[in-house]
């Protein structure tokens, strides 16, 4: 099993940033592709990005494409994810999942999910 633990949440204006950070443990091995997702109150949960394990990523959601940037440290089995020019529409519970296989926009595609970690923002 993979263990995920996210963290880096909290409350920001708008306009402001904020980085995620996603740690990977237990059988970490099959953690090829990890991607963050978000779910906003009232909606349903939505791909963020997701990247494997050389780095190569998918296409950024649309409504973060430019503003959002994934990263990942495999010496350190965590992904990160820099949230710049935050907006209210962010506000969601952000949470981390891995997959053993290529890195997707679908949520059935990831074997492991974390707890999630709230992100606010204020206007």
């Amino acid at each position: 099993q993979v263990q995920l633990v996210e963290s880096g949440g909290g409350l920001v204006q708008a306009g402001g940033s904020l980085r995620l950070s996603c740690v990977a443990s237990g059988r970490t091995s099959s953690a090829y592709a990890m991607a963050w997702f978000r779910q906003a109150p009232g909606k349903e949960r939505e791909f963020v990005v997701a990247v494997t394990r050389s780095g190569v990523h998918t296409p950024y959601a649309e409504a973060v494409k430019g503003r959002f940037t994934i990263s990942r440290d495999n010496a350190k089995n965590t992904v990160y994810l820099q949230m710049n020019n935050l907006k209210p529409e962010d506000t969601a519970v952000y949470y981390c999942a891995t997959s053993p296989g290529p890195a997707r926009g679908s949520a059935l595609e990831y074997e492991y999910w974390g707890q999630g970690t709230r992100v606010t923002v204020s206007s």
